[in-house]
């Protein structure tokens, strides 16, 4: 693959190094950040499960201490007072059978999260063929699907990430934008990083953490030693 001179002139940041240190690691997002515009900084771990075994599925989500950097839209399905909870936190869009015709009528899809109460997974499940492959599912290990609303949208907008396997072991997440700088990407990287490892499930065998890169949007991948997450959590 051939790449620009911007990504070349990042790569030669590396010299021969392998791996780095955490700090080293988000001081180079800082540095290898050559856009125009406020990259965001993208971890992405390889686990040594099989997601394809229920006893192995790694997920959940926490919230990030500096948020993510993105303005986030919120869709909540609820009445009553659920309702009005949700919209007094900052909900862009509150209601029930009216959005999810306009999901499955009309393919509206601007919102970034889906919170649901209990009693409104009966509607939200019609669009599930919809939100489930776009991974906007509402879901209670996630805290998506909780009778305190409010609360969800509270921490969906302070920048709560949910973090889960892919098909080829690997989760994905944003930890922020290279503007945060290194200190603040640090704190959100230590963060989700101790989730990762805490859920590690009892039937996962061997080397837990197999690699962890972390990249801006444009440049290349800084590598960091997986043995470090191997049995301790980043920080204590």
């Amino acid at each position: 693959m051939k790449h620009g001179k911007k990504y070349v002139d990042s790569c030669k940041l590396f010299e021969g190094k392998t791996y780095f240190e955490v700090n080293e690691a988000m001081d180079m997002c800082t540095k290898t950040s050559k856009a125009k515009f406020d990259e965001t900084v993208e971890i992405h771990v390889k686990l040594g499960v099989d997601s394809r075994h229920a006893d192995q599925q790694v997920r959940g989500a926490v919230v990030l201490p500096n948020g993510t950097g993105k303005k986030v839209r919120v869709l909540v399905f609820a009445k009553h007072d659920a309702a009005d909870a949700a919209k007094a936190a900052g909900a862009e869009y509150v209601g029930a059978e009216e959005y999810l015709d306009k999901i499955l009528k009309e393919n509206w899809m601007e919102f970034d999260v889906v919170i649901a109460s209990p009693d409104m997974m009966g509607v939200v499940g019609r669009a599930a063929r919809v939100l489930g492959p776009r991974g906007l599912m509402p879901n209670p290990k996630a805290g998506t699907v909780t009778p305190d609303v409010a609360r969800a949208v509270t921490e969906a907008k302070a920048g709560k990430i949910e973090y889960r396997l892919d098909k080829t072991n690997i989760i994905h997440c944003p930890i922020g934008k290279v503007s945060f700088g290194a200190e603040k990407l640090q704190q959100n990287f230590d963060t989700i990083m101790n989730a990762i490892i805490k859920a590690k499930p009892a039937a996962a065998k061997g080397q837990y953490v197999r690699s962890c890169v972390v990249a801006t949007t444009m440049g290349p991948g800084i590598k960091l030693n997986p043995a470090k997450f191997s049995t301790t959590t980043v920080t204590e």
